[in-house]
């Protein structure tokens, strides 16, 4: 039975993706009319959406079978499952073996749509992650001394400081994000609603 609850690691992984990846960062290619949009190159290759055999869009059942047959991770089944105060959402958060400290996968509607792997910099180092990423993907489409990132318009990838390596699946952010967009307009609306009745 997943836990009703979210640990401490996975309250870190909604408020980073709740506001510093998401709202901030997850920028698809702008067009070339809309000024307000960060000007973002469209890498040449595609921004990769799996690692080592998870990949974004997979259910959890899928997921949890492709973890527990690598072993890279050390996945215990469901006690590394929590349920989010989200609604529609879970998270599978689960301990690294050699090379991941811990590794996170975000769900919404029951399809993968975050990876983060949190990288043992004892065992590996930024500067190796880098320069496989850009060897295989090509310069990276922003660069900043926090972050380096790869973002086609459908998957974004970045390599981060303090060491991390995160995937997330642009569609499903967008949507999600959308929707906590109509949610506070709404509420915005019955607010008002209720003032005028004064």
């Amino acid at each position: 039975m997943p836990r009703p609850y979210v640990s401490f690691f996975a309250c870190a992984l909604i408020l980073t993706i709740g506001s510093a990846i998401g709202y901030a960062q997850i920028v698809p290619p702008a067009s070339s009319g809309d000024s307000s949009m960060p000007s973002v190159a469209t890498p040449s290759v595609a921004t990769p959406r799996e690692f080592r055999g998870i990949s974004l869009g997979m259910s959890m059942d899928e997921a949890k079978a492709a973890l527990a047959a690598d072993g890279l991770f050390f996945y215990r089944g469901e006690p590394d499952v929590s349920l989010l105060p989200r609604p529609n959402e879970s998270i599978i958060e689960v301990a690294g073996l050699s090379y991941i400290r811990r590794a996170f996968f975000q769900f919404y509607e029951d399809k993968l749509f975050v990876m983060i792997f949190s990288i043992n910099e004892s065992k590996m180092d930024h500067y190796a992650i880098f320069t496989a990423m850009s060897g295989k993907y090509g310069k990276p489409t922003s660069l900043s001394p926090s972050e380096s990132v790869w973002n086609d318009g459908t998957t974004r990838l970045s390599v981060e400081r303090p060491l991390a390596v995160k995937y997330i699946d642009v569609a499903t952010f967008e949507a999600i994000k959308a929707a906590g967009a109509a949610e506070r307009s709404m509420e915005e609306v019955l607010r008002a609603d209720f003032l005028d009745s004064f």
